[in-house]
């Protein structure tokens, strides 16, 4: 059974990621999970997300999720606008809460370029390098 689609086309900041997150070599929007995936060959960001708590799942249904390196990770964390996202935070992805403060679009473009370098394939990157 497929998941239902949990975001809206006019959710909050959807547009401006979806724009950034296309405007990378070869890069791809899907849907999976119920949510916009956005892929060069492997994915590199996802639009919302979850907490999972002891008292269940938090929903951060305007959020961006993100590969991030681990030593990038530990100052991350310490920003609360950050969060580690149910089932993928072990596999080093971290969501960022688009709603916790105004929206630094240049930080969200180098959070989104660095993820993107941690999957994408050489000549892409490449590619990428050479704009």
């Amino acid at each position: 059974m497929p998941h239902p689609v949990m975001f809206s086309d006019d959710d909050f900041g959807l547009a401006e990621v979806r724009a950034r997150a296309l405007d990378f070599p070869g890069a791809f929007e899907k849907i999976a999970w119920g949510r916009p995936v956005f892929c060069a060959t492997k994915m590199f960001a996802i639009y919302g997300g979850n907490l999972k708590s002891p008292d269940g799942m938090v929903p951060y249904p305007y959020s961006l999720l993100v590969k991030v390196d681990e030593s990038d990770r530990r100052a991350l964390e310490q920003d609360a606008r950050f969060y580690f996202p149910a089932y993928l935070g072990p596999f080093g992805w971290l969501g960022l809460d688009l709603t916790a403060a105004k929206v630094d679009w240049d930080e969200v473009i180098e959070l989104l370029d660095a993820s993107y370098r941690m999957v994408a394939q050489k000549r892409l990157i490449k590619e990428l390098d050479a704009r």
